[in-house]
């Protein structure tokens, strides 16, 4: 009797055996497909990494460049400057914008100077709005008493610069204003 008891648990204890060597294999072969797939996930992740970083390059060139070259209208006997940072944590970017004067950055651009600057950079900064939407938006700007912090020796530079963006975005510009010598185009008197 002790014999069949033992043979019937060493055939259980070989069963159980089989099955757990080919749970093992099974397992074995599951680990290697998802390390295949994770080769395959990396690689896509590099891609997508790469396609987003010429992404934020082009867009980082196509805003700092209108506010540079509005800054530069204005400013032209300061050093402004405007860049893009793109700073990624936890999965997400953010963008982070900078306004620098003589290759440094301004800590507090709204405190700084007469906030002439920040008129400027905001200005240009919706007209990148216009220019790259997608789908592609009517290029109309509406502006109600702006450059409120600009002192009156930069309003000819003003009327020129927006006379230029117009021409070479194609943007219509409507402004309200109480300042003639910021009056440009086709005036309205109400």
């Amino acid at each position: 009797m002790n014999l069949i008891k033992a043979r019937e648990t060493v055939d259980n204890l070989l069963s159980d055996y089989r099955l757990a060597k080919k749970s093992c294999i099974d397992a074995h072969e599951k680990l290697i497909k998802a390390e295949d797939r994770l080769v395959y996930i990396e690689e896509a992740q590099q891609v997508a990494q790469c396609v987003a970083q010429q992404i934020q390059q082009r867009v980082h060139n196509e805003i700092a460049g209108v506010v540079s070259r509005c800054l530069e209208a204005i400013f032209y006997e300061d050093n402004y400057g405007f860049k893009i940072l793109f700073d990624r944590k936890r999965g997400r970017t953010d963008a982070v914008l900078i306004l620098t004067k003589d290759e440094h950055e301004i800590i507090d651009p709204l405190n700084y100077d007469s906030g002439a600057v920040c008129e400027i950079a905001a200005l240009a900064l919706r007209v990148s709005c216009l220019i790259m939407s997608k789908p592609h938006l009517r290029k109309l700007l509406i502006l109600d008493e702006p450059f409120k912090a600009l002192s009156a020796q930069y309003y000819e530079r003003v009327r020129l610069l927006l006379d230029g963006l117009s021409e070479d975005f194609g943007i219509q510009i409507i402004m309200v204003t109480h300042n003639p010598k910021l009056q440009t185009g086709k005036v309205i008197e109400l």
